[in-house]
């Protein structure tokens, strides 16, 4: 356990020491913000290392968004103008909790911010959920990310899909399961994606919410995005738009609701004008279903043959109650998409209801409801997987505000030396990366996407690289941190 002195650090000779853990938006907007604060624009000294335990850096940016969203491009660049300034050291590869333990942040830092997300799927506790064929959505997200530690297979054999789940990642995977595997060249899908995609037989994925059109949680720019896909129908149901007090108070408050219900009621109106034949003839089908509340995963020798929904009504208040009418769609795969949920890590105090660190405003807590000195969260792990990038950025203020209002009371690093940690992940054979290693990297994987583009017809920006100890080799070619 660190120790306690007098004398408060951060000065040039002294600098105050603080490890983030977590490399994505939380934790970089933490760093960014710490630099930038009033007290250190005042003459405080700060030094800040940055870990993943992954070998690049961007987190749920690099592994948890969709590949055909050009808007990530632009939080990318943000995040890479922070932490190519040079004043943030970067620590790849390197797993809180197996390569360092809490014990040796408090050594050798005199503050600790975790900031590692959430990555896994929410449970969704129905019959049936476990047979094969039953995927959470976020591990696909992760396959299709080209996350380092998921299998390079995916089995998609299935022609009926359903996606249960109404925000912007049940969106994500309705629209990669539906769009032509050519029409994603343009990404920086891994090859093994692109051949996985290009097999799939689908014809039809249905997306099933619980509540009403007024009541979804995805964002204007992600439902529009379903109407881009090449060869693919969207087909809505008159039956599913209901409107009660709460959705119509709604519509009238909230530019966003509004926004989203025109646009699907357009989409609506538009295939009831051609009550005939209301798709276009397309190869696939997107299928928008609301008011569909799932009770069974149905199936035949342990493999998934179809869905049970209960239908149900608005209540009044935007809420969903039953009605007692059930209907069984046909589906050989089913991907629940409820949410995201943490992770517990070693040492650290866990809410294992919320899947969050336990914390007050961003200050960790110990069982007793104690603030453990020096120890810090912010991001999904501190507030659960809720929120945009706005929220990030107010959150991780909070936590540095915090963090800064401690820093006469911090329990003192005694192995405070910069170079320090680096001899301790070097004496444990850790094979961590760099930020310089990265930018080998990332030039690495842009030139396997201009040779994709000589090759080939469609122009790729990169083609990103799946295995871990490739990505550690490329990275570990640049000179490491010294």
């Amino acid at each position: 356990m660190s120790s306690h002195t007098s004398a408060a650090p951060g000065t040039a000779e002294r600098p105050l020491r603080i490890a983030v853990i977590g490399s994505g938006p939380a934790g970089v907007y933490a760093a960014d913000m710490l630099t930038k604060s009033t007290e250190v624009k005042e003459g405080l000294v700060v030094s800040i290392d940055l870990f993943d335990r992954y070998p690049a850096p961007y987190g749920l940016i690099r592994y948890g968004v969709a590949p055909d969203h050009p808007r990530i491009k632009g939080i990318v660049n943000a995040l890479y103008k922070v932490l190519d300034r040079g004043d943030i050291r970067f620590f790849g590869n390197v797993d809180y909790g197996t390569d360092l333990a809490l014990e040796d942040l408090q050594k050798h830092y005199d503050a600790v911010i975790f900031a590692t997300g959430a990555i896994n799927d929410a449970d969704l506790n129905i019959p049936g959920i476990e047979l094969e064929g039953s995927y959470g959505g976020a591990d696909f997200v992760s396959w299709y990310d080209g996350h380092p530690d998921v299998s390079r297979e995916w089995p998609l054999t299935a022609k009926e899909i359903a996606v249960i789940g109404n925000g912007n990642v049940a969106l994500d995977v309705a629209r990669v399961l539906s769009k032509h595997a050519d029409d994603m060249l343009v990404t920086e899908i891994p090859d093994n994606v692109y051949q996985g995609l290009k097999s799939s037989p689908v014809t039809d994925v249905h997306i099933f919410g619980r509540r009403g059109p007024a009541q979804v949680k995805f964002t204007p720019m992600e439902l529009r995005e379903l109407s881009h896909s090449r060869d693919v129908d969207i087909v809505l149901y008159e039956e599913d738009f209901d409107f009660d007090e709460a959705s119509d108070n709604a519509v009238k408050t909230n530019n966003q609701v509004k926004t989203m219900v025109n646009t699907l009621t357009n989409w609506l109106v538009e295939q009831e004008d051609d009550a005939a034949d209301p798709t276009t003839g397309a190869s696939r089908r997107l299928h928008l279903h609301f008011l569909h509340n799932p009770v069974e995963v149905t199936g035949q020798d342990g493999v998934v043959t179809g869905i049970k929904f209960e239908r149900t009504e608005l209540d009044g208040t935007g809420n969903a109650r039953g009605t007692g009418e059930f209907i069984d769609y046909p589906v050989q795969a089913v991907y629940r998409s409820v949410g995201y949920f943490g992770s517990a890590l070693p040492d650290v105090g866990f809410d294992h209801q919320r899947g969050v660190v336990t914390n007050e405003a961003g200050r960790v807590l110990d069982a007793d409801g104690t603030h453990v000195p020096g120890v810090y969260a912010t991001g999904w792990i501190k507030r659960g997987p809720v929120g945009l990038i706005g929220s990030t950025k107010g959150d991780a203020l909070e936590t540095i505000t915090h963090l800064l209002s401690d820093r006469d009371s911090l329990p003192l690093a005694t192995s405070a030396a910069p170079e320090s940690i680096v001899e301790l992940l070097d004496s444990r054979g850790v094979k961590f990366t760099s930020w310089e290693g990265w930018l080998e990297l990332d030039a690495h994987e842009k030139a396997l996407g201009a040779a994709a583009s000589e090759a080939g017809p469609v122009q790729r920006e990169r083609v990103k690289v799946v295995p871990r100890e490739d990505m550690v080799e490329l990275s570990r070619g640049a000179s490491v941190l010294g």
